[in-house]
């Protein structure tokens, strides 16, 4: 099983208001600052799953992820903040979060400035085919520059299926078609050798491990399921399956690399 470490929140620093879920940035028991989503805020806990799913899959394929970890958050948070809302999102997320390590002076990836090579665009946007990621656009690329790298972030809008569980499993087998608006499109040029690197790497072993850090409290709540372990199977069964039919999903994107033309 992937193991995170935990951490205690022991500061509330600022919120990140350009995220719709109200992240923010906090410091932790071992003295780093991360950027803390809560299970309290609009998406609840289904957006924390997606996280870490998202970024432990992308972190064992190579990419640069900033470190997951689980985050608590005491009650006594909620008693001291002056902001309503905010205060509302602490007491509403007492328990386990999620958070990410601040990547201190990062920058946001711009397209016009900083140009990917085809080889990374193909192989982000085989993930993203994989995990159904409808959040890198341009308008919110949720990639940093961070000491001349790039890195990877929020994967929280991955896996939407999940919102209602209608039909899970066909979904699984379906080209992902908002990959049109994906930032790096035009970029993606070596998806066929990306595909076949990717799958001999990745299996149902690897996908399992990960999807079984999930906290049973997370998947508990709102479950379709009766136990947290069905849950988790249905996540493993969502992925094992994509997998096993990439090449759906990797017709799509050049489908919609060839529309841009």
């Amino acid at each position: 099983m992937t193991s995170l470490r935990s951490v205690n929140v022991t500061r509330y620093l600022t919120p990140l208001r350009e995220g719709g879920s109200l992240p923010a940035i906090a410091e932790a028991d071992d003295d780093f600052l991360y950027v803390l989503k809560f299970g309290g805020a609009g998406q609840g806990p289904k957006a924390l799953i997606a996280e870490l799913i998202g970024g432990e899959l992308a972190r064992f394929l190579g990419f640069r992820i900033p470190e997951i970890v689980f985050a608590h958050l005491d009650e006594a948070f909620g008693r001291t903040e002056p902001d309503e809302e905010i205060q509302d999102l602490l007491k509403a997320s007492v328990g386990l979060n999620l958070a990410m390590h601040y990547l201190s002076g990062s920058i946001t990836f711009d397209p016009l400035v900083t140009r990917v090579d085809s080889n990374l665009a193909s192989r982000i946007l085989w993930l993203d085919s994989l995990l159904t990621n409808v959040d890198r656009t341009a308008r919110n690329t949720n990639m940093l520059m961070w000491h001349k790298e790039l890195w990877l972030i929020d994967h929280g809008a991955s896996l939407y299926f999940h919102h209602s569980w209608d039909n899970w499993l066909e979904q699984a087998k379906r080209p992902f078609m908002q990959i049109k608006d994906h930032v790096l499109l035009s970029s993606a040029n070596e998806l066929e050798e990306v595909n076949a690197d990717f799958k001999s790497k990745l299996n149902g072993d690897v996908i399992r491990s990960i999807v079984g850090s999930i906290p049973d409290e997370w998947l508990l709540k709102d479950s379709p399921f009766e136990t947290a372990d069905e849950h988790r199977e249905a996540y493993a069964q969502f992925l094992e399956t994509r997998l096993s039919v990439s090449e759906i999903f990797i017709k799509g994107v050049q489908d919609a690399r060839k529309a841009l033309i």
